[in-house]
């Protein structure tokens, strides 16, 4: 049942379907109408206004963070506010618009995670370019020289802002390609606001919260994580660009909040399984009592005892940092046995979605309802190996049989089959690619 709301977490829409036995399943959170705007913002209508709203509510907030090399040696993380990526953004508009760019052109963004990138994307917004992220190939002096030199030209003659629509494209983001050569998804600023919208349902984050930035900004996860932490005033710190020093990048920055993927978190469980065997002897034993005693706990309903994180979790949690209170994954589905590693050891909130490119990101993810650590999620089908969860708050969801595939909405004890998608955040096409679309 859902979170004191007395129902299920979808509902069934009343509509006779032309083709197929399955339902539209719509979220019990918003059964009435599809999320396309932030409830508490219903104003915001582009990535432009979400920026803006951000800039005035969160002005002298920590916003974008990068590791200073002193003599040599990466230290601490400096930080630069809202209001001041919010000046860059408009000095690089005014500069791009200075060197004869016009509305609507597309903008290539081609570096790895750091702050130059959110901000040349805001300023793309502001002023109605379209960005287009590719893979980093260019090194960072270069970037930065780049940068340097439209800021120089916009900070003395700076541009009115040249807001975009809502209905107006915001960015081509590629895929990677695996079912061929990379294709566009042309999305709205509307798809992704209503994307990050209905997703702030299940979900808040606040100006307390440190992200760490490392997942690729040319994919759609990242892209979408970026656009709710700036509206939520969240700080964001960035990896080095290196990811043998992420860990250190990690232990530097202390986030709350970790978005990765299974490979990822994969590697985090073989690491941290493979020490407690090496150490054996009483290590072991007591991790073991204690990742039995809180699974047993959790499994009957109750709070695990808070000494097992004392004597043993706590210094597994310092693996992030020590801090992190929600974990997300995408990209592919978390085995049982991971997921039920990281809610026992790092506690919090361990959330799944499932999404693509064509969506603007998700499309279904956990409610927070079900969340409680070493429940297996609910869910409402099957699709290959992975499941679709039952929380959809922006799109309609329905499943087509696939008997090629021996894919059927009889199967059970779940449902499988093509997922077809509807709502506002379904992308334009792919561009210059009627025929894929």
């Amino acid at each position: 049942m859902g979170p004191g709301t007395g129902q299920g977490y979808s509902v069934v829409l009343p509509e006779k379907l032309q083709t197929g036995k399955w339902n539209v399943y719509r979220s019990a959170r918003s059964p009435l109408k599809l999320v396309t705007r932030f409830p508490d913002h219903p104003d915001i209508g582009t990535l432009h206004d979400n920026f803006e709203y951000a800039v005035e509510a969160f002005r002298d907030y920590k916003y974008l963070g990068t590791r200073v090399r002193v003599d040599g040696m990466v230290g601490e993380y400096k930080w630069m506010t809202y209001g001041e990526a919010g000046t860059s953004r408009s000095a690089i508009g005014s500069g791009l618009i200075y060197h004869g760019i016009p509305k609507g052109a597309t903008v290539g963004l081609y570096f790895i995670n750091r702050p130059e990138w959110i901000i040349v994307d805001h300023a793309c917004s502001a002023y109605s370019y379209i960005s287009v992220p590719l893979y980093d190939t260019l090194g960072p002096d270069a970037v930065q020289y780049i940068v340097n030199h439209a800021s120089v030209q916009g900070h003395s003659n700076l541009q009115p802002f040249c807001p975009p629509q809502p209905e107006d494209v915001a960015t081509i983001c590629y895929t990677s390609g695996t079912t061929g050569t990379p294709k566009g998804a042309v999305l709205a600023h509307e798809n992704l606001i209503a994307n990050v919208a209905g997703s702030s349902l299940s979900i808040k984050f606040y100006p307390s919260d440190i992200y760490i930035s490392y997942l690729p900004l040319a994919h759609i996860y990242e892209r979408a994580n970026q656009i709710s932490m700036a509206h939520f005033g969240v700080a964001v710190g960035f990896y080095q660009g290196d990811n043998l020093k992420l860990m250190d990048d990690i232990a530097a920055l202390r986030p709350t909040i970790f978005s990765s993927v299974p490979r990822l978190y994969n590697r985090i469980y073989a690491g941290i399984i493979n020490a407690v065997k090496t150490s054996g002897g009483l290590k072991e034993r007591l991790f073991n009592a204690a990742y039995n005693a809180k699974m047993q706990a959790i499994a009957n309903g109750k709070y695990p005892s808070p000494m097992w994180d004392r004597l043993v979790f706590n210094k597994i949690k310092e693996k992030l940092g020590g801090r992190v209170r929600i974990l997300t994954s995408g990209a592919s589905p978390l085995s049982q046995d991971v997921m039920d590693f990281l809610r026992i050891c790092f506690g919090g909130l361990i959330i799944e979605g499932y999404g693509m490119t064509e969506s603007a990101c998700v499309i279904s993810a956990m409610d927070e309802g079900y969340l409680i650590p070493g429940a297996p999620a609910v869910v409402i089908a099957y699709v290959g190996s992975f499941l679709i969860l039952s929380s959809v708050y922006f799109p309609e969801i329905k499943l087509v049989d696939v008997p090629e595939m021996s894919y059927t909405s009889d199967d059970r004890p779940y449902p499988r089959g093509e997922i077809c998608v509807r709502g506002p955040i379904v992308f334009r096409g792919y561009y210059k690619a009627d025929v894929q679309t």
